[in-house]
């Protein structure tokens, strides 16, 4: 089913079960609301899923339905691409070596959640995290994946990030800090393991000025939609709960 809106644009009413639309016939760059695909639906792991390897993601405010977007182009950083800068470099070189800091994976993944949700966002008075999504993401962290990689100082969570993993395909979702560079090396740490475990790229969703800065860049949707279909019919590695293992600071140690 389809409804015309007061803009006379097109979009997909879904029932849950329904399938998605072909992501082409998103709203484009000239519409009001670009990416926009459908409306409805439900946020069950099987179709989050099927919606990820599709290229959609929900994305919605409080009081709002389930909104679906697939934009184009789309935000992707190619893990061989990350930029450090010198400070940063000089902060993970300081990071890795103290004993006081540390990376966890999936150790605290609804607290994560929950400071992505509660983190100020320059221009936004609420959160796309609401209750909603923040239970459909911990039933797809439960069902192994969605992971959470996150920096923890003297024994306490300082900042994180939280990904969708299916197969060999990694869709970063939301980020916090509550220190300078937390969330960059939170950020880091994921890219460090992805090369590791031979993950060529970590989607990003939307351009941000922070990570363009990191080396992500814009590509269209067509060719991330290819290679999203290549990498999560391949077999996931490994995401091991608990301490990161430092050797995979060695992935981007010669950028350190």
């Amino acid at each position: 089913m389809t409804h015309n809106d007061s803009h006379g644009q097109r979009v997909a009413l879904l029932r849950p079960g329904d399938p998605f639309p072909p992501p082409e016939s998103a709203w484009g760059a000239d519409t009001p609301a670009p990416g926009l695909l459908a409306v409805g639906g439900a946020l069950d792991v099987p179709t989050l899923a099927a919606a990820y390897r599709q290229t959609i993601f929900p994305w919605f405010s409080e009081g709002e339905p389930i909104l679906w977007w697939s934009p184009d182009p789309r935000m992707v950083l190619d893990v061989r691409e990350l930029r450090l800068h010198r400070s940063l470099r000089k902060t993970l070189a300081r990071f890795a070596a103290d004993p006081a800091c540390e990376i966890r994976i999936d150790s605290a993944f609804e607290r994560v959640m929950a400071q992505c949700a509660a983190a100020p966002r320059q221009g936004q008075s609420g959160t796309w995290i609401v209750p909603p999504i923040r239970r459909a993401y911990a039933a797809l962290h439960h069902a192994g994946c969605a992971h959470s990689v996150e920096t923890w100082i003297g024994g306490q969570l300082v900042a994180g990030l939280y990904c969708v993993a299916l197969g060999r395909a990694v869709f970063g979702e939301s980020m916090f800090t509550t220190v300078a560079d937390g969330s960059k090396i939170a950020l880091c740490a994921l890219v460090a393991f992805c090369r590791a475990h031979g993950l060529p790229l970590i989607d990003c969703q939307q351009n941000t000025r922070h990570l363009a800065f990191m080396g992500a860049r814009e590509r269209p949707r067509a060719w991330f939609a290819a290679q999203v279909e290549q990498l999560a019919a391949q077999p996931a590695p490994a995401w091991p709960a608990g301490k990161f293992d430092p050797i995979y600071w060695k992935a981007i140690s010669p950028q350190i």
